[in-house]
């Protein structure tokens, strides 16, 4: 599936502004349209320092669109029964400073921890070991009280890396490998750059001249931020995110991941975190994904879950609009080509519930009890979908109901008398008269 060429234009547009306008030595941006990629674009001359072209299949480090993959792994581990997200840290790292913090408070950054480690600054030095970086921390040195607020931690995500690599007894990049890139199919994805690999820089702010950054092994802190990729790899992950691959994580556990778990109190109502993935408005949609940078990098890869397009981007400076311009690509893309409503097909027969299909009341209010996409929902002053769960019973899916049961209540006939859902009874008629 292609683009128009006006639409392929535009987009290209957006990547070449970006690049000029913030100086960036070399972009690379990708844009997926139904879970596939459909463009690609490059600007600039300088991926590395001899002049080096960017192109889909460079690489350029991801920074913190690591952390997704972490996350992945931690989730992976609670659908195993190998920990659970309230999990306190300590009962995984026992003695560890913020050991009271939760597994769920690391993933969302939500647990008041600093958001660095102690020491020289860890992105522009060698890493060092856990034990190492465990030694170094200090409850002393938190942020604020846990629940209070989004704060980002790489910290953090630090000890999530640990976690997971003792709970799965291998090295967390092993697991990375084993667990996400090969079912992916993510071949150029990889823990230090493997040719063609762009080089990071820092433009002077005076002079224009390009300055190398170091790229150094993060070693403990690499869940945070170590990893090299492409954008024809990224695009392959921004898939992931809208069409879950089972082998890796379920949709249910994507859909967990990817609703708000922590904000910032002043970015409430346009943005929040999820558990690994940050959340952006675009009223009435929600862009899903992270940012990325390390010296000399900058990466973005988001995703439109209902509306199935994304876009990834990939630039090597320090400093520039980048990990935002996704969001520009799909707003371009979505002015240019609309994506087409779903068609509509007849609806399948439903094992369970066609007998509850048709008008009910809540008192005077009326509800409609429909099959939509094969699944029973009701319509009205109640909006919500149900799964069964047994003879007679039903538990709400989304919408104010969720996670409610639906119970039918019978008479000595079997003729349903109501439904009785979270003390609300519906009947046919209004109040059942």
């Amino acid at each position: 599936m292609t683009l128009r060429p006006d639409t392929a234009a535009a987009l290209f547009a957006e990547v070449a502004a970006a690049q000029s306008e913030w100086r960036l030595p070399s972009i690379n941006a990708g844009v997926l349209r139904d879970g596939a990629l459909v463009w690609t674009g490059s600007r600039g001359r300088f991926a590395t320092v001899d002049g080096g072209a960017p192109g889909p299949d460079v690489q350029y480090r991801i920074g913190s669109i690591t952390k997704t993959l972490t996350a992945i792994l931690v989730l992976q581990c609670r659908d195993d029964g190998l920990l659970g997200l309230n999990d306190a840290v300590g009962k995984h790292l026992p003695g560890i400073a913020f050991g009271d913090r939760t597994i769920r408070h690391l993933l969302a950054h939500s647990g008041g921890m600093n958001a660095e480690p102690e020491g020289p600054w860890w992105e522009r030095n060698p890493g060092v070991t856990f034990d190492e970086l465990a030694a170094a921390m200090d409850d002393a040195h938190a942020a604020g009280p846990a629940d209070r607020r989004h704060h980002y931690s790489n910290l953090g995500y630090g000890l999530l890396g640990e976690i997971v690599a003792r709970v799965r007894g291998e090295a967390w990049f092993d697991l990375v490998v084993e667990r996400i890139l090969r079912p992916l199919e993510m071949k150029r994805t990889s823990y230090f750059p493997a040719a063609p690999a762009a080089q990071g820089f820092s433009v002077h702010p005076f002079s224009g001249r390009l300055e190398e950054e170091p790229a150094h092994d993060a070693a403990a802190m690499a869940p945070a931020g170590q990893l090299w990729s492409t954008i024809e790899d990224l695009a392959k992950l921004a898939a992931f995110w809208i069409d879950p691959v089972y082998e890796v994580l379920s949709r249910d556990t994507v859909e967990e991941m990817a609703a708000p778990s922590a904000s910032d109190p002043r970015e409430a109502l346009t943005g929040s975190y999820g558990l690994g993935l940050r959340l952006y408005a675009d009223d009435p949609y929600v862009f899903v994904g992270h940012t990325g940078s390390m010296p000399g990098f900058l990466a973005g890869l988001f995703v439109d879950r209902a509306r199935r397009i994304g876009a990834v981007t990939l630039g090597n400076a320090t400093y520039g609009k980048c990990a935002s311009v996704p969001l520009d690509l799909m707003r371009t893309l979505v002015a240019h080509e609309p994506p087409l409503p779903q068609e509509w097909v007849p609806e399948p027969r439903l094992a369970q519930g066609e007998e509850l299909l048709g008008h009910w009341y809540w008192g005077n209010t009326p509800l409609t009890m429909v099959v939509s996409c094969g699944i029973l929902q009701i319509t009205g002053g109640l909006t919500s979908r149900f799964t069964p769960l047994g003879p007679d019973l039903y538990r709400g899916r989304d919408g104010y109901l969720a996670g409610e049961n639906l119970k039918v209540i019978r008479d000595d006939t079997g003729a349903i008398q109501e439904l009785n859902i979270a003390t609300f009874s519906l009947t046919r008629r209004p109040y059942g008269r």
